[in-house]
């Protein structure tokens, strides 16, 4: 009954409203048990599966398009960014079961790291603080904190380095 509760609700009053009406949108999540930091961005027309299941980290952002397939529960850090169209996929089946039996796993994705667009983050997989999976990756395996991943499937491309603005030298901070 939730399920059918919350797609009536997100068609009506989530995924038709203005785009800056971001507050709204977290009103409308929280309703529906979600647990959603202050100043979070979320676009009108991300698919959210079970709002339940899902929590969003202060000033973090969910782009348009992007797919949040939360039948496990899926955690977005503080200032993490989920891009246009990538999807976070809770759940598979076992192949292995002639009844195709679902597979729930659990979703982190760390404070300030950023899902690019269109990566496929898989179930079970956290992708640590700061760190970044590329676009169009597919990442089925834990990221590091400050790793950069890209490619499918996602390949570590080395270390997410901070440059410091005033001096211009690179550096992790």
């Amino acid at each position: 009954m939730g399920r059918v509760a919350w797609f009536a609700v997100w068609c009506v009053a989530f995924r038709f409203t203005p785009r800056l009406l971001f507050g709204w949108r977290r009103l409308v999540l929280r309703a529906f048990g979600a647990t959603i930091g202050r100043n979070a961005r979320i676009s009108p027309s991300v698919v959210v599966f079970a709002p339940w299941n899902l929590t969003v980290g202060e000033e973090a952002s969910i782009a348009r398009g992007a797919d949040v397939y939360c039948v496990a529960p899926i955690t977005i850090g503080d200032h993490a960014t989920v891009s246009q169209f990538a999807e976070l996929c809770g759940a598979t089946h076992d192949v292995r079961d002639p009844n195709m039996a679902l597979v729930p796993g659990p979703i982190a994705i760390g404070p300030g790291a950023w899902v690019c667009a269109g990566a496929f983050i898989g179930p079970g997989v956290t992708l640590g603080s700061g760190a970044v999976a590329g676009a169009r990756a597919v990442v089925v395996r834990d990221v590091p904190d400050r790793r950069i991943v890209a490619g499918n499937p996602a390949r570590d491309l080395g270390p997410r380095e901070f440059h410091d603005a005033s001096s211009g030298s690179a550096g992790l901070s």
